[in-house]
């Protein structure tokens, strides 16, 4: 673990000093985001710091390869260079579009290229979990993979609307999924595990970059950085449940939370379900998926009444409630988990509705106010 935490810290320390070195260059190169209806920052801000992500990910993963417990990993296998170069590809594409807002169709078969080169070189599900888990062809292994990660990355970018959102959201699922990566290696024979280790080197870059991306943000992290988010949390989860052979691990580990294809929604469930109310939206009122406005999750937020800060902290409230709810199945018996988590949801619900009710009560106490009523009634009868 201690190894594990140390990659982490790598990543992290590369992106947050790297970070101002990208700003520098986004406002030299014009990577500029002007102020929009639908944005919520007041003025133009410097993005693409999807690229300090990257380098934070590229020294922390050229870094663990050669440690001595963790780069039995890269012997033999190609798999991490395999999503290094795709989380290279799909950071470019980003960068593109944060300097010249690519036709989203354009970037759609973008991110479906890399989704599908990145599948051809190994990083694919293998078992499907229809009724049991069964080995999948390869053709349906490098579509349902491909799917996935372009779901994700859309997910993520979807969710990208606050200072500090989305990569808090994705390092919450991080750490939940690297404690669920972790203890899935422990009963093999080596404890190293390539899931684990992209899950905390991604953590680092988020906390790393949230440093510099709290509100007020001096950097966005742009499509370049919300892609990559997207992108690396999908490929440790398809990594590591996507591999899952039934005979190598206890059955108690194959609950519904953790099957292949439901464990990266349940870990990005938030960015996926904005998505969908998204896309279901849009498609409602005859316009493109992607076609922007200001209804998603956090816009409702901020319409409630909640200020930036408070609006992403109670998001990621949500976020680990569901994310570390899931594992915490491992550990506990189902009925205590359901028990904290209900608690947890209806503590978090009257935070999310506070502003709301706040108001309502002083509209409350405002009509039992008798100076009030006197007054309204002696308007009614002038």
């Amino acid at each position: 673990m201690r190894v594990y935490l140390f990659i982490a810290a790598i990543a992290g320390g590369a992106t947050w000093l790297v970070t101002p070195l990208i700003r520098h260059l986004a406002i030299e190169i014009g990577a500029v985001g002007e102020v929009r209806a639908r944005d919520v920052h007041t003025v133009p801000t410097p993005r693409m710091g999807g690229l300090a992500m990257l380098i934070g990910l590229t020294v922390a993963i050229v870094f663990a390869s050669k440690m001595p417990f963790i780069s039995g990993l890269f012997v033999g296998s190609y798999q991490a260079w395999v999503v290094l170069a795709g989380a290279v590809l799909i950071c470019l594409l980003g960068v593109a579009d944060d300097l010249w807002d690519l036709d989203w169709m354009l970037k759609l078969a973008g991110q479906l290229l890399i989704s599908v080169f990145v599948a051809w070189g190994g990083v694919q599900i293998i078992f499907l979990p229809f009724g049991s888990l069964v080995t999948a062809s390869p053709s349906i292994s490098m579509a349902i993979t491909a799917f996935l990660i372009v779901a994700s990355i859309n997910a993520v970018n979807f969710v990208d609307g606050l200072d500090g959102l989305a990569s808090g959201i994705v390092a919450i699922g991080g750490i939940a999924f690297a404690v669920y990566s972790y203890v899935i290696a422990r009963s093999t024979p080596s404890y190293a595990s390539m899931a684990t280790l992209l899950d905390v080197a991604l953590v680092g870059i988020c906390v790393g970059f949230l440093l510099h991306n709290w509100h007020p943000a001096k950097l966005f992290m742009g499509d370049s950085g919300s892609m990559l988010l997207g992108y690396m949390i999908t490929c440790a989860s398809i990594i590591m449940t996507g591999h899952l052979d039934p005979a190598s691990v206890h059955t108690s580990l194959y609950l519904p939370a953790f099957m292949p294809i439901l464990l990266p929604i349940l870990v990005l469930f938030l960015p996926v379900l904005d998505m969908c109310l998204a896309i279901v939206r849009r498609l409602s009122k005859g316009q493109s998926p992607m076609h922007p406005d200001r209804m998603h999750l956090h816009h409702r937020m901020l319409r409630i009444g909640h200020s930036v800060q408070g609006a992403v902290l109670i998001l990621w409230g949500w976020a680990a409630l569901i994310s570390f709810g899931s594992i915490m199945i491992l550990f506990f018996r189902w009925q205590y988990v359901a028990i904290g988590m209900i608690i947890a949801a209806v503590i978090l619900t009257i935070c999310t509705m506070s502003p709301y009710l706040m108001r309502r009560w002083l509209e409350l106490q405002k009509e039992e106010d008798p100076d009030v009523r006197n007054a309204r009634h002696s308007r009614k009868h002038k």
